[in-house]
């Protein structure tokens, strides 16, 4: 996974409160293979009424095509622990949600592939919903969110934001500690050599 700190794109608005990971991508299509991606799936049932795509769906319309930053109200990602919901966002292109409030399993996840959850306040999201479509800058370094001359500041745990910004996942945030770890084995086996196997 690479690391990043600016990402700047196209901005779409989700003008929707509790889009689950059910709707991010529906449970029939997660047994399709990974390597052929998962964007087609993005909001499937949500986008069609039946094998049509509905025209007054937002990321139907044109101005959502290739956004990479989408905006939508709060409990984002609720639901099921599904990772393939952030599967089915990256693959349609998308690298930053932001949104009130997430899911916290979603979150995480999200993070963990490299996709920003960006939290804004309620009114600062209907700022934002209400640009759209508009190019947006996200910093990670500054944890702001520029849209012409409107500067918002987003929420995320320091952690996450060393994670993002190193393109860490938990394995690698663990092995950032080596040194450490090592050291502290090192004291503990010889403060407390009974609980180490013999040699």
């Amino acid at each position: 996974m690479t690391g990043w700190t600016t990402h700047h794109g196209r901005a779409v608005a989700l003008p929707l409160e509790n889009i689950d990971t059910d709707q991010l991508i529906p449970a029939r299509f997660m047994s399709a293979p990974r390597e052929e991606g998962y964007g087609r799936f993005l909001l499937h049932d949500l986008r069609r009424d039946g094998d049509v795509l509905r025209p007054d769906f937002a990321l139907n319309q044109a101005e959502a095509q290739d956004a990479s930053i989408l905006i939508a109200r709060r409990n984002f990602g609720g639901g099921s622990s599904r990772e393939a919901a952030v599967y089915a966002l990256q693959d349609a292109g998308f690298r930053v949600v932001i949104a009130p409030s997430f899911g916290d399993i979603f979150a995480a996840n999200a993070v963990n592939n490299g996709l920003l959850p960006a939290r804004v306040t309620e009114d600062q999201a209907d700022r934002l919903l209400a640009a759209c479509p508009a190019q947006m800058t996200v910093d990670l370094a500054t944890q702001t969110i520029t849209s012409g001359p409107d500067s918002i500041a987003f929420a995320l745990d320091p952690v996450w934001r060393q994670k993002l910004i190193n393109g860490w996942d938990d394995i690698d945030l663990t092995a950032s500690h080596a040194a450490a770890i090592t050291a502290f084995a090192s004291r503990r086996r010889a403060h407390a050599p009974w609980v180490w196997p013999k040699d």
